[in-house]
């Protein structure tokens, strides 16, 4: 089977490149979230690597995660996962940097939002659509708040609509705008970190996000469990994800 994703390494082994490579959704499934994560895994402990740019094939990011995995007898396996993989990226003592474009929606803006610096086409859409399924989105529902504080992000997770790289910047969510978004995050990389010794970069980092990256896993596991025990439970949330497969209405219950 083809990889999902497209993995190489740039300036002389000091950039590492992660391509999400299943256009035009670049699903974040279960096979996407191991390639990334098992890529990190692999080149993250690499003394030389000063940064990572993770970007996407395609006219989108991606359009998020399958909702497929959302059901009840897949998604504690899927939230495991994507959360596992989510906080190796916040964790990741080298500079990791993606650049979006297109669609960036669900779970694609959460892996997104677990980078550590974000660059955006003016014209992206990036949203967290999942309360129009009946659900949240757990990793969010903890990152977003914490970048945008907690009426912006709060307008966000309940209303699930989408928004414009430019206000993305605006809102603090994004470093930056730009018509191409990959070759600003490479410009960033060239000016700020190539130059950089990779071994003091990893203490940067680490120093500036380690109480930020704490209480992010401390609340995403509660979130977890209250997505997984109670959420999963009552009848909307499992209608709502079936509605979206069957490609109609959901007929809310409200319980």
């Amino acid at each position: 089977m083809t990889s999902p994703i497209k993995v190489w390494l740039e300036a002389g082994g000091r950039l590492l490149r992660l391509r999400l490579a299943r256009p035009k959704a670049n699903l974040i499934d279960a096979a996407m979230i191991a390639a990334l994560d098992a890529a990190l895994v692999q080149h993250l402990p690499e003394p030389t690597l000063s940064g990572v740019l993770l970007d996407a094939e395609g006219t989108n990011f991606s359009f998020g995660a399958s909702v497929e995995e959302h059901l009840p007898r897949q998604c504690a396996t899927m939230l495991s996962s994507l959360h596992r993989l989510i906080g190796r990226m916040l964790e990741s003592p080298v500079p990791l940097l993606v650049a979006v474009h297109g669609r960036c929606l669900g779970g694609g803006l959460e892996v997104a939002l677990a980078g550590h610096l974000l660059f955006v086409s003016p014209s992206a859409e990036l949203g967290q659509p999942e309360m129009k399924l009946g659900v949240f989105a757990p990793a969010a529902s903890c990152l977003l708040p914490a970048l945008v504080g907690p009426q912006h992000a709060l307008d966000l997770l309940i209303s699930g609509r989408s928004i414009s790289g430019s206000e993305a910047v605006s809102l603090g969510i994004a470093a930056a705008a730009a018509d191409a978004p990959e070759n600003a995050a490479l410009s960033y990389f060239n000016e700020h970190l190539l130059p950089k010794s990779a071994r003091s970069l990893r203490y940067a980092v680490q120093s500036a996000r380690f109480d930020y990256v704490d209480r992010v896993r401390t609340k995403l596991a509660t979130l977890e469990r209250l997505y997984l025990e109670e959420l999963m439970q009552t009848h909307d949330a499992v209608e709502g994800l079936t509605a979206f497969i069957e490609k109609r209405p959901a007929l809310w219950e409200h319980r």
